[in-house]
């Protein structure tokens, strides 16, 4: 089989897809999850679907190995509605992998089984390890659903899955590094020097060092903005729960949030152009003043493949202001 492995950079990646695009470090994670002893990563062969999107952000990680069709994801957020979105998914990866002619051949046709795991680490609390089930979306309710999908949640929490941390270095280091910059933003630390920080401290203790140190940059930048998004996502479904006691207050807050990804993603820009040298002041001005998110994050993404300052107003096409 061909590996097929796309970086569609129309969305936004995440540290933990970052982390798992190793082929070496997946096989490590397979085999601490599944108890096998896998040693050759070429048995492994990647079917993520380029244009797979789950709420604008890619989904992590899908492939075949030893005749199974497994797809990681990671969440920072409960969703109860992962067995419906892997279902559309496992669709499109089947239909992609499948040759059609065969459906209308006498014999059988041969498909990978199907797993899939989600690994959750977010701050509300949730369960060390539990299977959603597609049939808890029934609005019908049946004894013996004749469709099914399970999803395994497992919480990699510091704390949480003891077992499956110790049998997986690279998953307990990420949940550690999480771990650090959590405890960091906890106090009135900007988000940036926060996660500067907890990458720097790692670094220096051997946690997760090479792939911090080969990626620095990027890692800050998607760090930032993970933890930004996720403050969004709490305060919106807080603003659902609240919405039928305060409708118009909630929906103003709500209204603000969104309108608040511009200045997270503008923060994480300027972090890492700082990192290059000094930002002008029109161009902290223009970046920041900006309202659109689309068009910040494309600016942030630039930001993390630049080399200077020049280099990011090149990519950007952005420019002095006529009048300065």
């Amino acid at each position: 089989m061909n590996e097929e492995l796309h970086a569609n950079r129309k969305h936004k990646d995440t540290v933990f897809r970052m982390l798992y695009s190793d082929k070496k470090v997946i096989l490590e994670l397979y085999n601490a999850l599944n108890g096998t002893d896998y040693q050759n990563p070429d048995d492994l062969t990647v079917t993520t679907l380029e244009n797979a999107v789950y709420m604008a952000m890619k989904n992590d990680v899908s492939f075949l190995l030893d005749a199974r069709m497994t797809l990681y994801e990671h969440q920072s957020t409960w969703n109860p509605n992962m067995p419906l979105r892997d279902l559309l998914y496992i669709a499109r990866l089947m239909e992609k992998n499948v040759d059609k002619d065969l459906l209308y051949l006498s014999e059988p046709v041969k498909i990978p089984a199907p797993h899939f795991v989600v690994f959750y680490n977010g701050a509300k609390e949730a369960p060390e390890d539990v299977t959603l089930r597609l049939s808890d979306a029934f609005i019908q309710k049946e004894e013996e659903p004749e469709l099914e999908l399970k999803v395994r949640y497992l919480n990699i929490n510091q704390g949480y899955n003891q077992e499956l941390m110790e049998r997986c270095r690279t998953l307990r280091e990420y949940s550690e590094f999480v771990a650090r910059i959590r405890k960091y933003t906890g106090g009135k630390t900007a988000v940036g020097e926060a996660v500067d920080r907890a990458v720097t401290e790692c670094i220096a203790e051997g946690i997760l060092a090479d792939f911090l140190r080969g990626q620095r940059a990027e890692v800050i930048a998607m760090s930032i903005f993970e933890y930004n998004e996720e403050e969004v996502m709490r305060k919106l479904r807080k603003g659902e729960q609240e919405i039928g006691e305060k409708r118009g207050e909630v929906k103003g807050e709500i209204k603000g949030e969104i309108k608040g990804r511009a200045k997270g993603f503008a923060r994480s820009c300027l972090f890492v152009l700082e990192s290059h040298g000094a930002v002008p002041e029109w161009l902290k001005k223009r970046i920041t003043e900006e309202t659109a998110p689309e068009l910040v994050e494309t600016w942030m993404k630039a930001a993390v493949t630049t080399a200077s300052i020049e280099d990011f107003l090149e990519k950007t096409g952005l420019k002095v202001p006529e009048n300065k």
